[in-house]
């Protein structure tokens, strides 16, 4: 009898134990998203753009306006090593669980993740040359996501060669992802590596391949190369995934900054994938995103607006509405800045606009013009303005844009 009793109380624990480390891995299921009990998950949420992905107008710079081009600026003003410690401070400190937990209490359940795929090789990045940072800085957001009930996408903004060809990939001003073989591989690569980093998690909805890949600025018979380039990609990354992780949902951009489907032939070769679109301007209705809408439709995939914002919050809000009419979920870009039109702010520092801009976006192509340049900002006030930034940018210190999370409805 006592044997008996020892038995159905480990049975008791062992089906515990199983029940608790059961995975709720988000799937495709027609044109929705569903959870591990077929409960739709309908994604409304933010991007955490600028922290691991820097740009430019996020800082209140213009003509500087990527990752390299801003850590050159400030490897000229306040020299290479406090431009190295100042890196380490802003990824500290920028975003952290604080944010998390304020963007999960607004009602969010989706964070997109950007990030630079030099994060995970020995490339100069962010202060440092360190194969592993793309990781401890995702495994934070996995934790952080993971205490505050939220999903997270993890976008790889900035692709080896580049994707886009502008400043937001941070590349060289042509998209030679699409053509480079050797970079090729090395997207493929990177992104084998995630997901069998992450294949167990299942606070991550999914992997988004490529951002806004294939700007506007090529055209006719250049433009349909390098757009037929990308679903053969997609198709090699995805194989690549599925070799070690079966569980997560594969999310695939179009070109023309996640505006164009026609590229597209082939979206049975996975079971588990999705399309992301983005929208900037134009009329806020169903109309405006009717090619995105009849894409879903006829391909039966869920299709999710990964990006879109910078507007008034009427525009906002009614894109909202008429997103969520349309099975069409959501994350606004992005979650803070310097400026307005994002969920948070960061205080522009006292004489932020007048030294530090003023010498980052000053001419400075070549040595007697860095000299130049100088004379706008000393070494000891950038290290002094940039130290005051990051206090800034901190979720305690932070300015809270209530109109703009009103108009992007998270709570609802």
């Amino acid at each position: 009898m006592r044997f008996s009793r020892i038995i159905a109380v480990a049975a008791v624990a062992i089906t515990a134990a199983l029940a608790g480390s059961a995975k709720d891995f988000l799937k495709v299921n027609g044109p929705d998203i569903v959870d591990s009990k077929g409960e739709k998950f309908y994604i409304k949420g933010t991007n955490l753009g600028n922290w691991l992905n820097p740009e430019g107008y996020m800082f209140g710079f213009q003509r500087t306006s990527s990752a390299h081009m801003i850590d050159e600026a400030l490897r000229e003003l306040v020299g290479p090593t406090e431009a190295r410690r100042f890196w380490q401070n802003f990824k500290d400190n920028y975003i952290t669980e604080a944010d998390f937990r304020f963007i999960a209490e607004k009602g969010a359940n989706t964070i997109r993740v950007p990030f630079n795929y030099r994060m995970f090789t020995n490339e100069d990045y962010m202060g440092l040359n360190d194969a592993g940072e793309g990781f401890r800085r995702l495994d934070d957001c996995v934790r952080w996501a993971r205490q505050n009930g939220v999903r997270l996408i993890l976008d790889m903004h900035d692709c080896p060669g580049g994707q886009t060809g502008d400043n937001i990939d941070d590349s060289y001003g042509y998209p030679w992802l699409m053509t480079d073989t050797v970079a090729q591989q090395q997207f493929v690569d990177i992104w084998r590596r995630i997901a069998e980093h992450y294949a167990d998690e299942d606070v991550i909805l999914g992997y988004e391949l490529a951002n806004e890949p294939v700007a506007t600025y090529w055209e006719g018979e250049e433009r349909d190369r390098l757009n037929a380039a990308l679903e053969p990609l997609y198709k090699r990354a995805t194989a690549a995934i599925r070799e070690v992780d079966p569980n997560h949902i594969i999310l695939l951009g179009g070109p023309q900054w996640n505006s164009y489907f026609g590229n597209f032939t082939d979206w049975t070769f996975d079971d588990n994938i999705m399309y992301t679109c983005h929208r900037y301007g134009g009329p806020a209705t169903a109309e405006a995103i009717a090619s995105y809408i009849e894409f879903r439709d006829k391909t039966n995939r869920p299709m999710y607006m990964g990006e879109l914002g910078h507007n008034t919050d009427e525009w906002m809000s009614g894109f909202v509405d008429a997103m969520r009419a349309n099975n069409i979920g959501y994350t606004f870009w992005p979650y803070k800045k310097i400026g307005d039109s994002a969920m948070t702010g960061v205080a522009e520092p006292e004489g932020w606009k007048e030294e530090l801009a003023a010498f980052v976006e000053a001419p400075r192509g070549s040595y007697g013009e860095i000299r130049d340049a100088r004379k706008l900002c000393s070494q000891e006030r950038g290290v002094e303005l940039l130290n005051r930034y990051v206090e800034n940018a901190k979720a305690p210190n932070m300015l809270v844009h209530d109109s703009y999370i009103r108009a992007i409805q998270l709570d609802k």
